[in-house]
């Protein structure tokens, strides 16, 4: 069974910077898809940055040239560097991953989610 852990949350003020980790358990397999994605209550979950076991990477419009998503293959571990931090990225972050070998953000398409880590930027 896959197990997802994030850790790295905070709260920080505008313009600062976070690293979100995401320990994986469990895992087999050498194709797969991992992702983040947030989350505040009573909105849709939408997706940040995601990467391919290949190495390829998608990131989302609302966070291009701010975050960036990379994986320590060692470690198993999934990381999303978050610079240029805005009050607007305040979220419950969550990662992800999937089976699937799609360069896709859409949340109905992962299999296995963390509990979250919590990201607060004030202005």
């Amino acid at each position: 069974q896959v197990q997802l852990v994030e850790s790295g949350g905070g709260s920080v003020h505008a313009g600062g910077s976070l690293r979100l980790s995401c320990a994986v358990y469990g895992h087999t397999g050498s194709t797969y898809s991992m992702a983040w994605f947030r989350q505040s209550p009573g909105k849709e979950r939408e997706g940040v940055a995601m990467r391919l076991s290949d190495g390829r990477t998608r990131v989302a419009d609302s966070v291009r040239g701010r975050f960036t998503i990379s994986q320590d293959n060692a470690k198993n571990t999934l990381y999303l560097q978050m610079n240029s931090l805005e009050p607007e990225d305040t979220d419950m972050y969550y990662c992800a991953k999937a089976w699937n070998w799609d360069l896709t953000l859409n949340p109905n398409k992962y299999n296995y989610w963390g509990q979250g880590t919590q990201v607060t930027v004030s202005s």
